[in-house]
C-alpha cells in the first residue's frame, strides 16, 4: 500500500463533524495520538527499564497508526496528498544533508 492508496481507505472511514471544512479536529487528534505514543514509551521507562517487549511492541504500533489516520485526515482537510508530503520532506532533508545541515536549528536549514 503507498501513501495515496493509504488515504483513500481512511477517508472512507473518517467520520468527524464538518469534514472537509475542519483542520481544527485533525490537528487536535494528531496531538492527542501523538501524545499517546509518548505515554506509552514513558510507562516502558517507567515500569520495564526501557525494555520494549513484543506486546509493547504492538501496543505502540496501534497508536503510531492512530497518528498516521490523522495525519491523513488533515492532509485531506488541507487538500495534499500524502505521497506528495511524504516526497517533499524526503527532499527537504536530503538536501539538508546535501549541505551538511541535518543538525542544527530552524525550519529553513
Amino acid at each position: 500500500m503507498n501513501f495515496n492508496e493509504y488515504q483513500d481507505e481512511c477517508a472512507k472511514v473518517a467520520v468527524y463533524p464538518n469534514r472537509l471544512n475542519n483542520f481544527i479536529y485533525p490537528a487536535l487528534g494528531l496531538c492527542g495520538e501523538s501524545g499517546e505514543v509518548a505515554e506509552k514509551i514513558k510507562k516502558i521507562i517507567r515500569d520495564k527499564g526501557g525494555i520494549i517487549n513484543d506486546e509493547s511492541r504492538e501496543e505502540i504500533k496501534k497508536e503510531i497508526g492512530d497518528v498516521l489516520w490523522y495525519v491523513s485526515a488533515l492532509c485531506d482537510e488541507l487538500k495534499l496528498s500524502m505521497e506528495d508530503v511524504a516526497e517533499t520532506n524526503i527532499r527537504k532533508l536530503n538536501d539538508r544533508k546535501k549541505r551538511n545541515m541535518l543538525k542544527g536549528e530552524g525550519d529553513n536549514r
